[in-house]
């Protein structure tokens, strides 16, 4: 058996990323599930329930889209109006501040992608779309 090789002071444990490194893998955690960052622009047009959300983001099955507003309500970047018992008004959901917080990067991805992203597939590589279609 190969004795371990003592760590220096100055060698990060290889399992633990430095914070910045970790806020950054756990951002596109967020934002490399399916859809999260389209509903997101989608709410910044307003408030919306489940059918107006459809309409701006076409292409997310109904579980799909209650799977992911309902994560993002736990983590408190869109707020949700449930009905009220009685009323015909539907569940409405809405940015919170921590959700517009996040249209200032998104903004900015856009832009990027949109200058350095071809919108075609590259010959030899698959295209690049947000359903899996």
């Amino acid at each position: 058996m190969t004795p371990l090789r003592p760590r220096t002071a100055h060698q990060p444990d290889p399992e633990q990323l430095p914070e910045p490194l970790e806020a950054l893998a756990r951002a596109f955690a967020l934002l490399g599930t399916r859809g999260t960052g389209l509903v997101i622009t989608a709410l910044a047009k307003g408030p919306a329930d489940l059918h107006l959300i459809h309409e701006r983001v076409p292409g997310l099955s109904d579980g799909l889209l209650t799977r992911r507003l309902r994560e993002m309500t736990a983590l408190g970047l869109v707020t949700r109006t449930a009905d009220h018992p009685g009323t015909p008004a539907p569940t409405v959901y809405t940015l919170a501040a921590h959700g517009k917080a996040l249209l200032i990067p998104l903004a900015a991805l856009t832009v990027w992608a949109q200058d350095h992203l071809p919108a075609k597939a590259v010959e030899g590589t698959p295209p690049l779309t947000w359903n899996g279609k």
